[in-house]
């Protein structure tokens, strides 16, 4: 094997890409990884077409390729590097079926490398998952404690306030000035004493 093939699962990981929901490898990474030229990979692909089914391999749209190279630099200078045809995208089980297709030694060691990239994939987004899972019950838990400790600080608030500024209380009734006629009421009146 050249050293241009000598691939490892930490120079694999970075080529899968999550498309339509799934974790796929670009033909033309595969091609590189399995040291055979993209073109030919594909050829070898089409005529053995009937080897991979939908769930195995798409083909990507214009403009999921067009993404794709706005995040990625994948066109090279030079006349002939660029691609002619839109890109196939291989699932896990498209990538194991491609080194079968190919059946080289390098291609069959080279698949043992993808399937483990794919597999330590899997096992990261589950990590993942159930972390995001664990976080989400946190964020749920704390904003219904949060909640309940709003509505008494909110209460023990109120309370301080009436402490600090009590409501004022009522004016006691005040004098009036000058002569005041005040209506006769039936017990000041006086009555005489009998002899």
């Amino acid at each position: 094997m050249s050293k241009k093939a000598l691939v490892t699962l930490t120079n694999i990981t970075p080529l899968i890409r999550t498309i339509r929901g799934q974790k796929v490898i670009l033909d033309s990474d595969l091609a590189r990884i399995f040291s055979v030229p993209t073109f030919r990979f594909n050829e070898a692909v089409k005529r053995n077409r009937q080897r991979f089914p939908d769930d195995f391999l798409f083909q990507l749209t214009s403009e999921e390729f067009q993404s794709l190279t706005s995040q990625i630099a994948m066109l090279k200078k030079g006349r002939g590097q660029h691609r002619k045809f839109l890109p196939y995208a291989f699932t896990e089980k498209g990538a194991v079926m491609a080194a079968n297709v190919l059946n080289s030694p390098d291609a069959v060691r080279m698949s043992i490398f993808v399937v483990r990239a794919f597999i330590k994939m899997r096992e990261l987004l589950g990590g993942t998952k159930e972390l995001a899972r664990q976080l989400a019950a946190l964020e749920n838990k704390l904003t219904a404690r949060l909640d309940g400790h709003e509505v008494a600080i909110v209460e023990v608030l109120r309370r301080v306030m009436d402490i600090l500024d009590p409501p004022p209380l009522p004016e006691p009734p005040r004098r009036r000035i000058g002569f005041h006629v005040e209506p006769e009421s039936k017990s000041k009146t006086k009555r005489k004493k009998k002899t």
